[in-house]
């Protein structure tokens, strides 16, 4: 949907309302100044002064009110206030389609996956409030297992922005396994940032106890970051003005709370984007095309509810582009029912003749995945739904 023209006649309208603001409060200020003046004077000339110097302050006062004509300044602001106002409305209603409804199509949905679907979406965005009570009137008590492990990921999230680790450590020391095997090095990532703030903050002698406890382990896999790390204990207490100085940027303290999520979202098997909101995102891309076929249908006296496939293209950017067919890049065949994609341990996805080929038709045999170093037995694998 184009919304650059709608952005800038909001645009116009604020500018001009700002303008028309400022304006009227300048004219306030200088009808305020000079009524000041004038209750000054005759407060400094009450005993003193005629009644008919009294009556001359106030046509002098007068005179000045008819000068600055607040009428005047005021109506060719409000005037292109006005207008804008009123073409704005206007085009919103050009822009937007107040009913949507004839691009609505009957779908039976399965109402037990939908709540589920939103009580995680609320879970995923930090909501467990409205997540709670959306369980509690919807009545779907088994989506609650979904907000401990979400709850979690807060929590080491907020921690993290504390500049507190500990949370973040603990839980990539008890995933140390899974994360090696999709092939993660966040644990090194957490510990360089740890080892870095202990550096920085307690000192040469407790960072090197650190590095000897935490770090050692990942030397053989990683030597040129540990290499790096140890240089840094060179320039203990004045890292900033080191050739290390960038390890001490909050760039990388954003980007690791963002990747933790990322790898959190993969060990429970959930897409680091929340469905829901991809969901309506691409539909409100595609929503202008499928409201303009439905017009042109309508016309043509066609009906679409029973069209196994539009006649025209619903265009979406690549964020929303998936295969809806997948082919196996093991034995290139195209997926079926009899032959389903298969998710591996690792996140791979293979289809189920492959898998079976693999391990040798043994549920319990373990195979290394073809794209990665994992092994992984058959049995473990989850058939995808396509």
């Amino acid at each position: 949907m184009e919304l650059n023209s709608i952005k800038d006649a909001f645009d116009r309208v604020t500018k001009k309302q700002k303008l028309s603001s400022s304006k009227s409060q300048e004219v306030i200020e200088q009808i305020g100044q000079e009524i000041e003046k004038a209750f000054l004077r005759l407060q400094s000339e009450q005993d003193s002064a005629s009644p008919c110097a009294h009556k001359l302050i106030l046509n002098e006062l007068k005179t000045k009110l008819k000068e600055i004509a607040p009428l005047s300044h005021l109506e060719s602001t409000q005037k292109e206030l006005n207008v804008a106002l009123s073409k704005y409305p206007k085009l919103l209603e050009k822009s937007f389609n107040p009913d949507i409804s004839k691009a609505y199509r009957n779908i039976d949905f399965d109402i037990h996956t939908v709540n589920q679907i939103i009580t995680s979406h609320f879970y995923r965005e930090g909501q467990f409030d409205i997540g709670d009570c959306f369980i509690n009137e919807s009545q779907e008590l088994e989506a609650a297992a979904s907000k401990s492990p979400f709850l979690e990921m807060f929590q080491i999230l907020e921690a993290m922005k504390c500049r507190n680790l500990e949370p973040s450590l603990g839980w990539a020391a008890r995933n140390h396994d899974q994360l090696n095997q999709n092939g993660s090095d966040i644990e090194l990532k957490l510990h360089r940032l740890q080892f870095v703030e202990i550096l920085q903050n307690r000192g040469r002698d407790e960072a090197l106890k650190y590095a000897r406890d935490f770090l050692a382990p990942f030397a053989t896999q990683h030597m040129a970051v540990f290499q790096k790390l140890m240089a840094c204990l060179l320039w203990a207490g004045r890292l900033d003005s080191s050739p290390y100085a960038e390890l001490l940027s909050s760039i990388h303290w954003d980007k690791l709370s963002v990747e933790l999520a990322q790898q959190f979202c993969n060990l429970m098997g959930q897409s680091y984007e929340s469905p829901l909101s991809v969901t309506i995102a691409a539909g409100v891309q595609g929503l202008p095309t499928l409201l303009k076929l439905m017009n042109v249908m309508t016309g043509k006296k066609q009906e679409w509810q029973t069209m196994k496939q539009l006649p025209v293209p619903v265009d979406l950017d690549r964020e929303f582009q998936f295969h809806s067919v997948f082919v196996c890049p093991v034995s290139r065949d195209q997926v079926s029912e009899e032959n389903p994609p298969m998710l591996l341990t690792c996140g791979h996805v293979l289809c189920k003749q492959s898998i079976t080929k693999l391990s040798k038709n043994n549920s319990t045999r373990r195979f290394k995945c073809p794209y990665c170093p994992a092994e992984v037995e058959a049995g473990q694998c989850a058939q995808l739904h396509f």
